[in-house]
């Protein structure tokens, strides 16, 4: 369900619930009311919590990933220029943002 999914997805990166209402601009009363399956994210919202998790909506609504192939070829294109890309390079891309993203954070939560 979503709001197990939402759960794991904080606890599988170890944030509290203040750290993510903080990033969407709630109350931890009100991210909480997510994970208990009180309440449900507006589009927005929803699309905070999939950028913040670094996953799809699709995910957080349904557990499952959409088809990645169409937007890999436009990640690849956006980045390169052309859809001739290894999947390698653009994982390697994709590994390189996460570690900056979580240098990021880290520079976030020592401010």
């Amino acid at each position: 369900m979503f709001n197990e999914r939402l759960r794991k997805l904080r606890s599988e990166k170890k944030v509290s619930q203040q750290i993510v209402a903080d990033y969407l601009g709630i109350t931890k009363q009100a991210y909480s009311l997510y994970e208990l399956g009180k309440r449900e994210p507006d589009f927005e919202t929803l699309v905070k919590l999939g950028e913040y998790f670094g996953v799809s909506t699709d995910f957080i609504l349904r557990g499952e990933e959409s088809s990645r192939t169409a937007d890999d070829d436009s990640i690849k294109f956006a980045l390169f220029g052309t859809t001739d890309i290894d999947d390698e390079v653009l994982n390697e891309v994709r590994h390189y943002a996460q570690i900056a993203r979580k240098m990021r954070e880290e520079k976030q939560k020592s401010d």
